[in-house]
C-alpha cells in the first residue's frame, strides 16, 4: 500500500496571521512543520498543539477510504493524541 508521507493544510494563529502547516511520517514518526509565508524556510515544530494533531488526524481520516493510510495510522495518531494530551478526550 502506498503511503503519502507528508499532509499540507493552512490555520491561522492567535494574532491572526496565515499559517502554512505539513506533517510528514518519516521511520513511522510524524514531524510537523510550519512557515508564514510562501518564500519562508520550513520551521520544525517540536511540540505541536492539538489543533495541528486533530487536523492530522482528519486528514488521515479522510485518506483512508481512498486506500492512501491504513487504517491503523489512524489509531496510532489517536493514542499519541491521547499520550499528549491526556486532558482532551479524543
Amino acid at each position: 500500500m502506498a503511503i503519502k508521507s507528508e499532509i499540507c493544510w493552512t490555520r491561522r494563529n492567535e494574532e491572526g496571521e496565515k499559517i502554512e502547516v505539513y506533517a510528514r511520517r518519516f521511520g513511522g514518526v510524524w514531524q510537523f512543520h510550519t512557515r508564514h509565508r510562501r518564500n519562508d524556510i520550513w520551521q520544525a515544530v517540536e511540540q505541536p498543539p492539538l489543533e495541528d494533531w486533530l487536523e492530522l488526524a482528519d486528514a488521515v481520516k479522510r485518506r483512508i477510504p481512498r486506500s492512501l493510510y491504513p487504517p491503523d495510522e489512524l489509531t496510532r495518531i489517536e493514542q499519541e493524541i491521547r499520550n499528549r494530551f491526556p486532558e482532551s478526550r479524543k
